[in-house]
């Protein structure tokens, strides 16, 4: 690998005398971060460690030495030194003045993709996953390079903190023949993208850190033209960013359709399901895990179309090993959701199959199946659950098949008539919230039947609570679900302690509790 000169002797000129000396008898070679925050002790961050000086403490002469030894932070509070690739972000006070800075230090290393080399050189479009401090930036850098002068590619950088190409007019040589422009504030980014397109002719555009739904659209807009693009967005993996409503047209958008009957009986799943809205943007999204590991999605339209079936991705990992080989340590695999024996081979996708009546369904060791019927809960997190868990569970659609129910305690708020009719003595889960941890551990509860008399005691008495709750807040009546006559003296109890008045209303087994606003 060859590196540039990183531009050190620069950074440490705008730093105050102190702490350059106290830097200077460190490993600077390992230098990442200096932070600086005023009335707190000044830190040096390396690779693998931090030095705080205690008996430093930054006062606001140290910062003022460094802002006027700088250019000027733009919109995103970011500055630079001119022909570096050093990076000053400022924070500031609810006055605007600036009482912290973050130093970091930017360094071009030439060899740094040589681990996605081939993706790089085979004109997809690719797109760069990963936390901050894993090297996006510093491959991005490369990857211009690379394309403009060995490639010969005509490629433009769009860069909105100068982060790439460095601050000041002229480009940091790293970029080599790449064409660089700079974006005057963050929310012109998207304007500057498009602008490249309509006025440069570009066959490779680079952007780092795309991170709205106006830069997404551009993206899409720049791809649809036939070019090349690559680049950054914060994230750890490609779900994170299905989920992320403001980047999710990045890898083709998520939009709920309902099938016809006799396409969910196909499919073996429900009548509504998520699917995706249109082409990815980028063919390839690559995971960076850190330095020297990724995971690569050879085929992001195909790896979306899984993920929105039910089945965990199984991406191609590759690792830089200790010699500087770079080694393919899992293979990628994306099974044909249509192939023969898919059902079979991802159970999960016919969990919710229309059952016969009666229909007893065995999982392979030869335990019953417990069917479970989702109400109010995300239903792609119960299936997750269940097949992480590889649980002996199946969802269904129909509550008079099923063994057991997890429920969203809002649901209590607004008794649906499916929620008042359930099956006397039908084991009915609770969750707080709707996410993936509530569901499990629920799902958890219902796989070892945990504690269902007290559960049920407990479950009454907060739904009483939850009751009380409504009913002062709107001045209406709630009904609660229907429950034996033990379990009604008990929430009777709860809602005359504050002190509203209550009814039983219904027959058994559908006798239950009318929440009334009348005060006792």
């Amino acid at each position: 690998m060859q590196n540039y000169s990183d531009g050190l002797p620069e950074l440490l000129d705008v730093l105050p005398p102190a702490i350059r000396e106290r830097i200077q008898e460190s490993e600077v070679d390992n230098l990442i971060e200096i932070v600086l925050d005023y009335g707190r002790p000044a830190e040096c961050r390396f690779y693998d460690s931090t030095i705080r000086w205690d008996d430093f403490v930054v006062d606001s002469s140290d910062i003022d030495y460094v802002v006027k030894s700088i250019g000027q932070f733009g919109g995103d509070n970011r500055a630079g030194i001119e022909r570096t690739l050093h990076r000053i972000s400022c924070i500031r006070s609810r006055r605007e003045k600036i009482i912290g800075l973050t130093c970091r230090v930017g360094r071009a290393i030439d060899g740094t993709i040589d681990i996605i080399d081939d993706i790089v050189r085979s004109e997809r479009s690719i797109l760069l996953l990963g936390k901050p401090g894993v090297g996006k930036t510093t491959k991005l850098r490369e990857v211009a390079r690379v394309l403009a002068d060995e490639v010969k590619k005509r490629v433009v950088i769009i860069d909105t903190s100068s982060e790439i190409g460095g601050d000041g007019d002229i480009p940091h040589p790293a970029i080599g023949n790449a064409r660089r422009m700079q974006v005057p504030s963050p929310e012109k980014q998207h304007g500057v993208m498009i602008e490249a397109v309509e006025n440069h002719m570009p066959e490779v555009i680079v952007i780092d850190e795309i991170g709205n739904e106006a830069e997404a659209l551009a993206a899409r807009t720049i791809a649809e033209r036939g070019v090349q693009l690559i680049a950054t967005a914060h994230g750890g993996t490609l779900e994170n960013l299905m989920l992320n409503p403001s980047l999710a047209d990045l890898i083709g958008g998520i939009q709920t359709v309902t099938l016809s009957d006799d396409e969910a009986r196909r499919r073996g799943t429900q009548k509504t399901v998520l699917e995706r809205k249109s082409p990815p943007t980028f063919d390839v999204v690559i995971e960076l895990v850190d330095y020297n590991k990724l995971a690569v999605h050879h085929d992001v339209q195909k790896t979306v179309d899984l993920v929105l079936r039910g089945i965990q991705p199984k991406p191609e990992v590759r690792v830089r090993t200790s010699p500087g080989e770079v080694e393919v340590v899992q293979q990628e695999e994306t099974p044909e959701i249509e192939e023969p024996g898919f059902n079979e081979r991802f159970p999960s996708l016919v969990s919710s199959k229309p059952e016969k009546p009666g229909d007893k369904k065995r999982s392979r060791d030869g335990d019953k199946v417990v069917k479970v019927f989702p109400y109010g809960i995300a239903r792609t997190r119960l299936e997750r659950a269940i097949r992480e868990r590889k649980a002996p569970a199946l969802i269904t659609n129909d509550i008079k098949q099923a063994d057991a129910v997890i429920a969203i305690r809002s649901s209590q708020q607004h008794k649906s008539a499916k929620m008042r009719d359930l099956p006397r003595g039908l084991p009915t889960y609770v969750v707080k919230s709707n996410t993936f941890t509530q569901i499990a551990g629920a799902l958890d509860d219902v796989l070892k039947g945990k504690g269902r008399d007290k559960d049920a005691e407990s479950e009454a008495i907060e739904e009483a609570r939850f009751a009380v709750e409504q009913v002062l807040s709107t001045g209406s009546p709630v009904e609660l679900t229907p429950r034996d006559a033990r379990t009604r003296k008990l929430q009777f109890q709860v809602i005359e302690a504050k002190r509203l008045a209550a009814e039983s209303v219904g027959t058994d087994p559908k006798r239950r509790i009318r929440v009334l606003p009348n005060r006792l």
